[in-house]
């Protein structure tokens, strides 16, 4: 049975995850320290199960950093210089049906939606891209301070995570910081959020290296509660050690969720039962 995890139709126990080794990596995977060194305590919110409701393919070269679902379809930011990305995407079959190439020596980032234009973070070049939904024409750019890692939407404002365990909310005209939250677990800082995702008034953040999602709170930065999505594909799946689960996609019409990897070959559906997804379950 695999930890934290439940596939459709058949009943599985929540086990607590297990302790996460503390690595200072670099994002192209670089490792500087060994594994167990300052491991950082057990989780102090409740880690909930998940549902995997179905797969879909997903393309392998695809180093996912940016995943949101629009009227029908994914938009994916692929990252790695000379190799980063803009894509819209079929779900069904994983097809790359539009796709804008990012030139080096630009890494790309998270990706989010607002008022019909996609914006792109970029990894240490402190510079954002903005695109015209229909033909991913670059309509501007937009600056911040530091790195870039994550970006979602609550309507009002842009939030960006930068690998720490502070998120940014900018104003999405002027970019100016309006405030900063600092993620924390009980007393412990969340550090290494990576891809966010707004999910029913809350920030879902992918947590670098590791196979869980945090659910944070926008105004206090608390984590209320973990997503679990160990073994959701097996290792063999994902050899290349910086292929992490990265990418959540909600889909707010029909509450369904979607989650993936950096070179992942799948995509998967999944449900938090009783908290989100699943609902488009009685429409297949």
């Amino acid at each position: 049975m695999i930890p934290g995890l439940r596939r459709a139709g058949r009943p599985a126990a929540l086990l607590t995850l297990a302790t996460l080794a503390f690595c200072a990596c670099d994002r192209k995977g670089g490792i500087d320290k060994d594994p167990g060194v300052n491991e950082p305590p057990r989780p102090v919110a409740p880690v909930t199960p998940a549902t995997v409701l179905r797969s879909f393919p997903h393309d392998t070269a695809a180093f996912t950093q940016g995943l949101l679902w629009h009227e029908g379809w994914l938009y994916e930011s692929t990252g790695r210089e000379g190799r980063s990305t803009l894509r819209q995407v079929e779900l069904e079959t994983g097809k790359v049906l539009r796709k804008a190439d990012i030139p080096s020596p630009y890494f790309a980032e998270g990706l989010a939606l607002f008022e019909g234009r996609l914006y792109q973070l970029t990894w240490q070049n402190q510079q954002g891209f903005i695109y015209t939904l229909g033909d991913f024409r670059q309509a501007g750019t937009f600056p911040y301070q530091g790195e870039g890692w994550g970006l979602t939407t609550d309507g009002k404002s842009l939030i960006l995570s930068d690998g720490s365990n502070e998120l940014r909310v900018l104003d999405p005209r002027t970019f100016a910081v309006q405030r900063t939250v600092e993620v924390m677990d009980g007393t412990v800082f969340v550090n290494d959020i990576n891809e966010l995702e707004w999910v029913k008034g809350e920030i879902w953040a992918n947590v670098w290296h590791t196979d869980r999602i945090a659910r944070i709170d926008p105004q206090t930065g608390k984590v209320k509660a973990w997503v679990d999505l160990t073994g959701i594909l097996e290792t063999s799946q994902h050899p290349d050690p910086e292929a992490v689960l990265n990418g959540i996609a909600y889909d707010e019409a029909h509450d369904r969720l979607f989650v993936t990897g950096k070179l992942w070959p799948t995509l998967f559906e999944i449900s938090v039962p009783g908290v989100a997804g699943g609902g488009g379950a009685a429409a297949r």
